[in-house]
């Protein structure tokens, strides 16, 4: 069996590249070796993380959501997500208020399917994704849809159909993919 394990570099220094009241950050740390050696630096991009939800209904059909993504140029196929907006923050927490803001639905059963960091060479930003089953209507309340959020719809897919459309690479986020698969796997394996 393999396993991450916690390690860390010595830190010779860090410079805040970019910080706003928005969600990244960027910082350049300048690092060395366990055993010393010549320093060299690494820019990190800081985020507080985000929890996504797999909802499925009693027919198998999964709950996405397709929204204008601009850094890739594309209205994506995704699951619902957002922001951990607050240090400390419970992941499941996150997911439950993003399944009633961008869906308007609540579940009566959650299980963690996945956590993994999204990209460790560039970001310390890591996802959560949560299974919800026992769906049932939740309006999202005075939450105001905005800005890409104005324009995202949602669609019910069959689960067999969204795994066919991940495997043929017709849906490419990569929060989709992996609940997707995680899902797959655990249910087969009568975990969830």
């Amino acid at each position: 069996m393999v396993s991450d394990r916690d390690e860390s570099w010595p830190v010779l220094g860090t410079t805040t590249i970019h910080k706003d009241d928005w969600v990244v950050g960027v910082r350049k740390d300048e690092i060395t070796r366990p055993e010393g050696g010549d320093p060299f630096e690494r820019l990190i991009v800081t985020h507080p993380g985000a929890a996504m939800v797999l909802a499925v209904d009693d027919e198998h059909r999964v709950l996405v959501i397709s929204q204008y993504r601009h850094a890739v140029g594309k209205r994506m196929i995704q699951l619902p997500a957002g922001v951990i907006d607050h240090e400390g923050e419970d992941p499941l927490d996150t997911a439950k208020r993003e399944l009633q803001e961008e869906a308007e639905y609540a579940a009566e059963r959650w299980d963690h399917l996945v956590s993994y960091n999204t990209s460790p060479g560039l970001t310390d930003e890591r996802f959560h994704i949560y299974l919800a089953r026992g769906l049932s209507p939740a309006p999202r309340g005075d939450f105001e849809m905005l800005h890409e959020e104005a324009d995202l719809t949602t669609e019910w897919v069959q689960f067999t159909e969204l795994l066919d459309d991940v495997v043929s690479g017709r849906v490419n986020d990569g929060a989709l993919i992996t609940g997707v698969l995680a899902y797959n796997v655990m249910s087969r394996r009568g975990v969830v």
